[in-house]
Protein backbone atom coordinates (compact mmCIF):
# COMPACT_ATOMS: atom_id res chain seq x y z
CA UNK A 1 0.00 0.00 0.00
CA UNK A 2 1.12 3.56 -0.67
CA UNK A 3 1.96 6.37 1.72
CA UNK A 4 -0.34 8.94 0.04
CA UNK A 5 -2.32 11.12 2.44
CA UNK A 6 -5.59 12.97 2.40
CA UNK A 7 -4.85 16.66 3.17
CA UNK A 8 -7.08 16.64 6.28
CA UNK A 9 -7.69 13.05 7.35
CA UNK A 10 -4.31 11.41 6.82
CA UNK A 11 -4.11 7.98 5.24
CA UNK A 12 -7.45 6.79 3.89
CA UNK A 13 -8.30 3.44 2.31
CA UNK A 14 -11.56 2.11 0.90
CA UNK A 15 -12.15 -1.65 1.23
CA UNK A 16 -13.94 -3.15 -1.79
CA UNK A 17 -15.10 -6.77 -1.36
CA UNK A 18 -15.53 -8.75 -4.57
CA UNK A 19 -17.01 -11.99 -5.82
CA UNK A 20 -17.45 -12.43 -9.57
CA UNK A 21 -17.06 -8.73 -10.41
CA UNK A 22 -14.78 -9.12 -13.45
CA UNK A 23 -17.06 -6.82 -15.45
CA UNK A 24 -16.88 -4.06 -12.85
CA UNK A 25 -13.62 -4.10 -10.89
CA UNK A 26 -11.40 -2.15 -13.29
CA UNK A 27 -14.22 0.34 -13.94
CA UNK A 28 -14.89 1.02 -10.25
CA UNK A 29 -11.18 1.32 -9.40
CA UNK A 30 -10.64 3.83 -12.21
CA UNK A 31 -13.62 5.91 -11.10
CA UNK A 32 -12.44 5.90 -7.49
CA UNK A 33 -8.88 6.85 -8.36
CA UNK A 34 -10.17 9.69 -10.54
CA UNK A 35 -12.67 10.98 -7.97
CA UNK A 36 -10.33 10.74 -4.96
CA UNK A 37 -6.67 10.47 -6.01
CA UNK A 38 -5.49 10.81 -2.39
CA UNK A 39 -7.18 7.55 -1.32
CA UNK A 40 -5.98 3.97 -1.51
CA UNK A 41 -8.11 0.98 -2.50
CA UNK A 42 -7.99 -2.48 -0.93
CA UNK A 43 -9.75 -5.18 -2.93
CA UNK A 44 -10.75 -8.24 -0.89
CA UNK A 45 -11.59 -11.03 -3.31
CA UNK A 46 -13.35 -14.20 -2.16
CA UNK A 47 -11.75 -16.51 -4.71
CA UNK A 48 -13.88 -15.30 -7.63
CA UNK A 49 -14.01 -18.00 -10.32
CA UNK A 50 -14.50 -15.36 -13.04
CA UNK A 51 -10.97 -13.94 -12.59
CA UNK A 52 -11.82 -10.81 -10.60
CA UNK A 53 -8.83 -11.35 -8.34
CA UNK A 54 -6.45 -11.70 -11.29
CA UNK A 55 -7.70 -8.47 -12.84
CA UNK A 56 -7.28 -6.68 -9.50
CA UNK A 57 -3.73 -8.04 -9.20
CA UNK A 58 -2.86 -6.68 -12.64
CA UNK A 59 -4.16 -3.24 -11.68
CA UNK A 60 -2.31 -3.34 -8.35
CA UNK A 61 0.95 -4.23 -10.09
CA UNK A 62 0.73 -0.96 -12.05
CA UNK A 63 -0.77 1.28 -9.34
CA UNK A 64 0.70 1.50 -5.80
CA UNK A 65 -2.58 2.94 -4.53
CA UNK A 66 -4.30 -0.41 -5.15
CA UNK A 67 -3.69 -3.64 -3.24
CA UNK A 68 -5.45 -6.99 -3.11
CA UNK A 69 -6.22 -9.56 -0.44
CA UNK A 70 -7.15 -13.04 -1.68
CA UNK A 71 -9.49 -15.25 0.33
CA UNK A 72 -9.93 -18.88 -0.62
CA UNK A 73 -13.60 -19.23 0.31
CA UNK A 74 -16.76 -17.15 -0.01
CA UNK A 75 -17.45 -16.67 3.69
CA UNK A 76 -19.78 -13.68 3.64
CA UNK A 77 -19.65 -9.93 3.23
CA UNK A 78 -18.92 -9.25 6.89
CA UNK A 79 -16.03 -11.68 6.99
CA UNK A 80 -14.46 -10.02 3.95
CA UNK A 81 -14.81 -6.58 5.49
CA UNK A 82 -13.40 -7.71 8.83
CA UNK A 83 -10.30 -9.12 7.19
CA UNK A 84 -9.95 -5.96 5.12
CA UNK A 85 -10.33 -3.72 8.18
CA UNK A 86 -7.78 -5.69 10.17
CA UNK A 87 -5.30 -5.51 7.31
CA UNK A 88 -5.85 -1.77 6.86
CA UNK A 89 -5.39 -1.12 10.57
CA UNK A 90 -2.18 -3.13 10.58
CA UNK A 91 -1.00 -0.93 7.69
CA UNK A 92 -1.61 2.21 9.75
CA UNK A 93 -4.58 3.79 7.97
CA UNK A 94 -6.39 6.62 9.76
CA UNK A 95 -9.76 6.28 7.98
CA UNK A 96 -11.12 3.01 6.57
CA UNK A 97 -14.11 2.79 4.26
CA UNK A 98 -16.55 0.36 2.68
CA UNK A 99 -17.79 0.45 -0.90
CA UNK A 100 -19.44 -2.02 -3.27
CA UNK A 101 -17.66 -3.00 -6.48
CA UNK A 102 -20.73 -2.85 -8.73
CA UNK A 103 -21.12 0.93 -9.03
CA UNK A 104 -24.17 1.18 -6.80
CA UNK A 105 -22.02 3.30 -4.47
CA UNK A 106 -20.76 6.12 -6.64
CA UNK A 107 -17.10 7.00 -5.98
CA UNK A 108 -17.88 10.55 -7.07
CA UNK A 109 -19.86 10.91 -3.82
CA UNK A 110 -17.03 9.81 -1.54
CA UNK A 111 -16.24 13.47 -0.94
CA UNK A 112 -19.53 13.86 0.95
CA UNK A 113 -18.50 11.13 3.38
CA UNK A 114 -14.96 12.47 3.74
CA UNK A 115 -16.28 15.92 4.59
CA UNK A 116 -18.47 14.45 7.35
CA UNK A 117 -15.52 12.60 8.88
CA UNK A 118 -13.46 15.79 8.71
CA UNK A 119 -16.36 17.49 10.50
CA UNK A 120 -16.01 15.20 13.50
CA UNK A 121 -17.96 12.01 12.75
CA UNK A 122 -16.55 8.64 13.84
CA UNK A 123 -18.73 6.69 11.40
CA UNK A 124 -20.32 8.19 8.29
CA UNK A 125 -23.02 6.33 6.36
CA UNK A 126 -23.98 7.16 2.79
CA UNK A 127 -27.73 6.95 3.30
CA UNK A 128 -30.53 6.27 0.84
CA UNK A 129 -33.30 7.03 3.30
CA UNK A 130 -32.50 10.45 4.76
CA UNK A 131 -33.85 13.63 3.12
CA UNK A 132 -31.93 14.15 -0.11
CA UNK A 133 -31.06 10.46 -0.47
CA UNK A 134 -32.46 8.39 -3.33
CA UNK A 135 -32.30 5.13 -5.24
CA UNK A 136 -32.24 4.69 -9.02
CA UNK A 137 -33.74 1.78 -10.97
CA UNK A 138 -35.21 -0.04 -8.00
CA UNK A 139 -38.63 -1.68 -8.28
CA UNK A 140 -41.22 -0.61 -5.74
CA UNK A 141 -41.06 -3.97 -3.94
CA UNK A 142 -37.34 -3.71 -3.30
CA UNK A 143 -37.65 -0.11 -2.13
CA UNK A 144 -40.41 -1.13 0.27
CA UNK A 145 -38.36 -4.07 1.56
CA UNK A 146 -35.34 -1.86 2.29
CA UNK A 147 -37.30 0.98 3.89
CA UNK A 148 -39.47 -1.42 5.86
CA UNK A 149 -36.45 -3.41 7.00
CA UNK A 150 -34.69 -0.28 8.21
CA UNK A 151 -37.81 0.87 10.06
CA UNK A 152 -37.96 -2.54 11.72
CA UNK A 153 -34.30 -2.24 12.73
CA UNK A 154 -34.88 1.19 14.26
CA UNK A 155 -37.84 -0.01 16.31
CA UNK A 156 -36.32 -3.32 17.37
CA UNK A 157 -32.89 -1.96 18.31
CA UNK A 158 -33.99 1.48 19.47
CA UNK A 159 -31.65 3.41 17.17
CA UNK A 160 -32.26 6.53 15.10
CA UNK A 161 -30.12 5.67 12.06
CA UNK A 162 -32.40 5.54 9.02
CA UNK A 163 -30.18 3.37 6.79
CA UNK A 164 -28.50 0.93 9.14
CA UNK A 165 -28.17 -1.67 6.37
CA UNK A 166 -26.24 0.62 4.01
CA UNK A 167 -22.75 -0.42 2.93
CA UNK A 168 -21.23 2.90 1.79
CA UNK A 169 -19.28 4.02 4.87
CA UNK A 170 -16.19 5.57 6.38
CA UNK A 171 -14.86 4.74 9.86
CA UNK A 172 -12.21 6.51 11.84
CA UNK A 173 -9.55 4.06 12.90
CA UNK A 174 -10.19 4.98 16.54
CA UNK A 175 -13.84 3.95 16.13
CA UNK A 176 -12.92 0.47 14.90
CA UNK A 177 -10.48 0.12 17.78
CA UNK A 178 -13.11 1.15 20.32
CA UNK A 179 -15.73 -1.38 19.20
CA UNK A 180 -13.23 -4.28 19.36
CA UNK A 181 -13.33 -5.84 15.90
CA UNK A 182 -12.07 -9.14 17.28
CA UNK A 183 -15.44 -9.65 19.01
CA UNK A 184 -17.56 -9.11 15.86
CA UNK A 185 -19.13 -12.40 14.75
CA UNK A 186 -21.56 -11.20 12.05
CA UNK A 187 -20.47 -12.43 8.63
CA UNK A 188 -23.44 -11.80 6.33
CA UNK A 189 -25.43 -8.68 5.48
CA UNK A 190 -26.42 -8.26 9.15
CA UNK A 191 -22.81 -7.15 9.65
CA UNK A 192 -23.72 -3.60 8.61
CA UNK A 193 -26.41 -3.24 11.27
CA UNK A 194 -24.16 -4.85 13.86
CA UNK A 195 -21.38 -2.31 13.22
CA UNK A 196 -23.75 0.68 13.45
CA UNK A 197 -25.20 -0.53 16.73
CA UNK A 198 -21.77 -1.18 18.22
CA UNK A 199 -20.66 2.34 17.35
CA UNK A 200 -23.78 3.87 18.91
CA UNK A 201 -23.43 1.80 22.08
CA UNK A 202 -19.81 2.92 22.34
CA UNK A 203 -20.91 6.55 22.35
CA UNK A 204 -19.36 7.32 18.96
CA UNK A 205 -20.62 10.02 16.60
CA UNK A 206 -22.58 8.42 13.74
CA UNK A 207 -23.76 10.62 10.88
CA UNK A 208 -25.73 9.92 7.72
CA UNK A 209 -25.20 11.87 4.51
CA UNK A 210 -27.62 11.59 1.58
CA UNK A 211 -26.42 9.72 -1.48
CA UNK A 212 -27.88 8.55 -4.76
CA UNK A 213 -27.78 4.75 -4.84
CA UNK A 214 -27.71 3.33 -8.36
CA UNK A 215 -28.71 -0.26 -9.10
CA UNK A 216 -25.94 -2.19 -10.85
CA UNK A 217 -26.00 -2.25 -14.63
CA UNK A 218 -23.49 -5.09 -15.16
CA UNK A 219 -23.29 -8.49 -13.51
CA UNK A 220 -25.64 -10.25 -11.13
CA UNK A 221 -26.73 -8.78 -7.80
CA UNK A 222 -25.72 -10.71 -4.67
CA UNK A 223 -28.78 -9.38 -2.82
CA UNK A 224 -32.10 -11.16 -3.26
CA UNK A 225 -35.38 -11.11 -1.34
CA UNK A 226 -34.41 -14.39 0.36
CA UNK A 227 -31.07 -12.92 1.50
CA UNK A 228 -32.84 -9.81 2.81
CA UNK A 229 -35.39 -11.87 4.71
CA UNK A 230 -32.65 -14.04 6.21
CA UNK A 231 -30.82 -10.90 7.36
CA UNK A 232 -33.98 -9.58 9.03
CA UNK A 233 -34.48 -12.92 10.78
CA UNK A 234 -30.96 -12.74 12.17
CA UNK A 235 -31.47 -9.12 13.21
CA UNK A 236 -34.66 -10.18 15.01
CA UNK A 237 -32.87 -12.85 17.00
CA UNK A 238 -29.93 -10.58 17.71
CA UNK A 239 -32.16 -7.63 18.65
CA UNK A 240 -34.36 -9.67 20.99
CA UNK A 241 -31.25 -11.09 22.64
CA UNK A 242 -29.89 -7.57 23.09
CA UNK A 243 -33.15 -6.36 24.63
CA UNK A 244 -33.21 -9.37 26.98
CA UNK A 245 -29.66 -8.59 28.08
CA UNK A 246 -30.65 -4.97 28.72
CA UNK A 247 -33.58 -6.11 30.86
CA UNK A 248 -31.40 -8.55 32.79
CA UNK A 249 -28.84 -5.80 33.50
CA UNK A 250 -31.57 -3.45 34.69
CA UNK A 251 -32.99 -6.08 37.03
CA UNK A 252 -29.56 -6.84 38.46
CA UNK A 253 -29.04 -3.12 39.02
CA UNK A 254 -32.28 -2.84 41.00
CA UNK A 255 -31.36 -5.78 43.20
CA UNK A 256 -27.96 -4.20 43.81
Amino acid sequence: MSDRRHPVLGRVVVVVPTYDEADNIAWIIERTRTAQPDLDILVVDDGSPDGTGRIADEIAAADPAVSVLHRTVKAGLGAAYLQGFEHAMAEGYDVIGEMDADGSHQPEQLGLLLDAVAGGADLVIGSRWVPGGSVVNWPLARRALSQGGNLYVRVLLGISVRDATAGFRLFRRAALEKIHLDTVRSTGYVFQTDMVTRCLHAGLVVREVPIEFVERVRGASKMSPSVAVESLQRITWWGLSERWDQLARALRGRRG
